[in-house]
C-alpha cells in the first residue's frame, strides 16, 4: 500500500502542470470573475501558479508523513485567501473552482489506474478516495477560516472608517475638540456616535468637546436623550462638553416635546462658544 501510494504521488507530481491545464480548460466565461476563461493573461498565470500549489498540496496527502500536507495546507490557504479577498472573489466561486479541480484530479488518478492495471487493488482505490476527498475537504475548511478572518479584518477597518466619518473629532489645540454632526440623525446613527465618541476622545486626549449641531435639521426626543447621555459619559470621563449650533426650529421643537436642555451647556453657534471660552483655550 505504501509503495503504491508513493507511486501515485510521483505520478501526480509528474503531471502537476497537466492537471492544471486540464482544470483551466474547463473554465467558462463568467463576467467579472478571475475564474473566467476570458479573464486575461495575468489572471490565468496567477491561477496556473496557485493551482499548481493546490495540486502539490493535495498530492502530499498521500504520503505517510502528514506534516508536509499540514504545512502546505496552511500556506496554500493563506495565499489563496489573501488573493481572493484582494480580488473580491465570492467564496462560492472558489468552492466551485475546487470542486471542478477535484474532477480533474480524479481524471489523472484514473489514468494512473489504467496504466498500472491489475497492480492497483480495489482497496488502493478506496483508500485514495478517502485520502483525496478528505484532503480537499480540509483545504476548503482551512481556506474558509482564513477567508473569514481576512474579511472580518476588512469589515472592521471599513466600520472604523465609517465611524470616523460619521463622527469626526477635529482638534482645535492639544486638548480642545469639535464634533460637527451633519445631516439627518436618527436613533441608529446617534447610538453609533455615542459608542464611538468617548473612546475617541480618550484616544485623542480631548479635555473639552464641542458638539456642533448646526448641520442637523431635525432632532427628536430619542436623539436628544442620546446626546444627553453622551455628555454624561464624557463628564464621567472628566471631559467637559458643550452643545453648539442648535437651530431655532430645533429649539422650538425641543420645547414643544418637553426636552430639558437646562443642564446642558449650549451656545447658538460654534463661533460664539469659541469666543466665550477663548481664555480657557488660551490657557490650554
Amino acid at each position: 500500500m505504501k509503495k503504491m501510494n508513493q507511486e501515485l504521488y510521483d505520478f501526480l507530481i509528474e503531471h502537476l502542470d497537466a492537471i492544471t491545464e486540464d482544470w483551466l480548460a474547463d473554465r467558462e466565461e463568467k463576467n467579472g470573475s478571475i475564474y473566467s476563461k476570458d479573464a486575461g493573461d495575468w489572471s490565468e498565470q496567477m491561477l496556473r501558479e496557485q493551482n499548481r500549489l493546490t495540486n502539490l498540496t493535495i498530492a502530499s496527502s498521500l504520503l505517510e508523513d502528514q506534516r508536509g500536507f499540514e504545512e502546505k495546507k496552511k500556506d496554500w490557504a493563506k495565499l489563496v485567501a489573501e488573493s481572493r479577498v484582494s480580488s473580491r472573489t465570492p467564496i462560492y466561486e472558489v468552492l466551485d473552482a475546487l470542486s471542478k479541480l477535484r474532477y480533474s484530479f480524479w481524471r489523472f488518478i484514473k489514468k494512473f489506474v489504467d496504466r498500472e492495471g491489475d497492480r492497483v487493488l480495489r482497496s488502493d482505490i478506496m483508500n485514495w478516495g478517502i485520502a483525496i476527498h478528505m484532503a480537499f475537504d480540509e483545504i476548503i475548511v482551512e481556506f474558509t477560516k482564513r477567508y473569514d478572518e481576512l474579511m472580518r479584518k476588512r469589515l472592521f477597518a471599513q466600520q472604523s472608517l465609517i465611524d470616523e466619518l460619521n463622527a469626526p473629532i477635529i482638534k482645535l489645540n492639544s486638548l480642545i475638540g469639535v464634533l460637527p454632526i451633519v445631516g439627518d440623525i436618527d436613533t441608529a446613527r446617534v447610538q453609533a456616535i455615542t459608542d464611538y465618541v468617548p473612546n475617541k476622545c480618550v484616544e485623542l486626549d480631548v479635555s473639552h468637546l464641542f458638539i456642533d449641531l448646526s448641520g442637523v435639521s431635525v432632532i427628536d426626543t430619542m436623539v436628544a436623550n442620546h446626546i444627553y447621555q453622551l455628555m454624561q459619559v464624557l463628564d464621567l470621563l472628566g471631559i467637559k462638553s458643550t452643545v453648539t449650533g442648535i437651530r431655532p426650529e430645533i429649539a422650538q421643537t425641543s420645547v414643544q416635546l418637553g426636552l430639558d436642555f437646562s443642564r446642558i451647556r449650549t451656545y447658538s453657534s460654534l463661533q460664539l462658544a469659541i469666543k466665550k471660552n477663548f481664555q480657557d483655550f488660551a490657557m490650554n
